[in-house]
């Protein structure tokens, strides 16, 4: 084994992080806002451009196939690059997609905008959750990632709600144009407040490693994705091949990152999960997140097919819980810093798994206030377990792999992303299909029933989150990367 210098930022590194963490958020919450603005816009590009439904969809799956394939690099490039370098990267390439894409001419134009906009966003939320890990003490650790979790909560929530006003209003064009000149704001303030505060260290990229993780990741997500679409329709390859490819190539993958744990190419360090604690962690914000991306695509779609109601009122609906989410992120936080992950976790694992079972109950006559209330109350239990587990399951790493737990933590939410969504269509088309054609129902009641059917297995994921939550402990505070020996790095 031999060692390698690591090369560190100015001794600086403890002064003023305000500034750096501040333009980090609001760029990252831009970014993210824009990730979720796309499905509104999709009928209206669809008349536009004159493409099918199934070809406009793609302006969804390869985004998120794109974050897929780049936030496992991520790891390398936040240890080998400054800060600096990366934001610019990520901006860069957000802002230049943003502009491509308010001015396609053509959807294939738009479509590898989009793809250049994932690139930028992919980059951009690793590099935030490591940043904070490196520069906050860890006793206020809590309620600066519980501002975090505005952008990971919050933002997600608006973007369906800010892009129904702005395309009824003035057209889908204006989604991109309206962002473009906060993008270009958001790197000149870049520019001009951050700097490179973080350490960095020599770190190379594998290529059989990138390419494995790019297929793997890729094929996996893909295949979760077409579940949920083969289940409304026949045809098309069967789902289980890509899965299965995915399946066998990170398998590999995580050999061959084992082969590699003592050199400077490992990809991904899977040794984070030798601490039960990040393992325990992450496996509870897998579970949060299947149940939130299913809940997700599903409700919107039982208040227009069930309900009737339009668009614009399904992104009503469930902004108050999106707000309410980012209003107590920081509250929770601080709550963190005081009391630890458990008091927080459990009760809120109890509450998203009440939720979950209320949405089981859902039917062709629920009153819209109380779909509301239900969501509100899945957002709290939400709030109240996403900024604990994370600062959890990355404070619980030495610091020198921040970066790539943090890779790993923000891949693994894009796969159950996937699985839930894939999970939540998958069980409502069969449950409704079923139930219309063997008992003949009204196929409004058939649809809440599929609903119900799909909330009443969340309900039973989510109770594994309850019985996890009695595990989980705050982390030991390791030594700050500005106070620890960066001499040097065994490789």
């Amino acid at each position: 084994m031999t060692t390698v210098p690591m090369r560190t930022a100015p001794p600086a590194v403890p002064l003023r992080t305000g500034p750096a963490i501040a333009v980090l958020l609001v760029s990252a919450f831009v970014v993210v806002l824009n990730e979720t603005a796309m499905g509104v816009s999709i009928p209206h590009i669809m008349d536009d451009f004159g493409v099918s439904a199934a070809s406009a969809q793609w302006l969804t799956t390869a985004f998120m196939l794109t974050m897929a394939v780049v936030i496992p690099i991520t790891g390398v490039l936040l240890q080998r690059f400054s800060l600096r370098r990366n934001f610019f990267t990520a901006m860069g390439l957000f802002a230049a997609g943003t502009a491509i894409a308010a001015f396609a001419p053509e959807f294939e134009v738009l479509l590898a905008a989009r793809i250049v906009q994932a690139m930028g966003t992919a980059i951009m939320l690793p590099m935030l959750f490591t940043t904070v890990m490196q520069l906050v003490k860890p006793e206020h650790r809590g309620r600066t990632m519980g501002l975090v979790t505005i952008v990971t909560a919050a933002a997600p929530a608006l973007g369906p709600t800010v892009s129904g006003v702005i395309v009824s209003s003035l057209g889908w064009r204006w989604v991109f144009i309206i962002v473009l000149p906060i993008a270009v704001l958001a790197i000149v303030a870049g520019a001009v407040w951050l700097r490179n505060v973080t350490p960095t260290m020599l770190a190379r990229f594998d290529v059989l490693s990138v390419l494995m993780s790019a297929v793997g990741f890729s094929a996996l997500i893909y295949g979760l994705a077409s579940i949920g679409e083969q289940a409304e329709r026949e045809g098309g390859l069967p789902s289980w091949i890509p899965i299965f490819v995915g399946v066998v190539v990170l398998t590999g993958l995580v050999a061959r990152q084992l082969a590699l744990r003592d050199t400077d190419r490992v990809l991904l360090d899977v040794r984070v999960f030798a601490d039960r604690l990040f393992t325990m962690s992450t496996i509870t914000i897998v579970i949060v997140s299947i149940a939130l991306f299913g809940s997700l695509i599903l409700l919107p779609l039982y208040i227009q097919q069930v309900l009737g109601e339009p668009a614009y009122v399904a992104g009503l609906m469930l902004l108050p819980g999106g707000v309410l989410s980012g209003v107590l992120a920081p509250f929770v936080g601080m709550a963190y810093d005081k009391v630890g992950p458990r008091t927080l976790i459990f009760p809120g694992a109890i509450i998203v798994t009440g939720a979950m079972a209320a949405f089981s109950t859902l039917g062709t006559d629920t009153p819209v206030w109380l779909v509301i209330g239900m969501h509100m109350l899945l957002s709290v239990g939400a709030a109240m377990m996403m900024t604990p587990l994370m600062t959890t399951a990355l404070g619980a790493v030495t610091p020198k792999l921040y970066a790539h737990a943090s890779a790993i933590v923000n891949t693994l939410q894009q796969v159950s992303g996937a699985a839930g969504t894939a999970l939540f269509i998958t069980l409502f088309t069969v449950a409704a299909t079923a139930a219309t054609a063997s008992t003949g129902e009204n196929p409004l009641t058939a649809l809440a029933g599929g609903v119900g059917t799909a909330f009443g297995v969340g309900a039973v994921i989510s109770a594994a989150g309850i019985i996890l939550a009695l595990f989980l402990r705050k982390p030991p505070a390791p030594t700050m990367p500005a106070e620890a020996d960066q001499k040097e790095v065994a490789v």
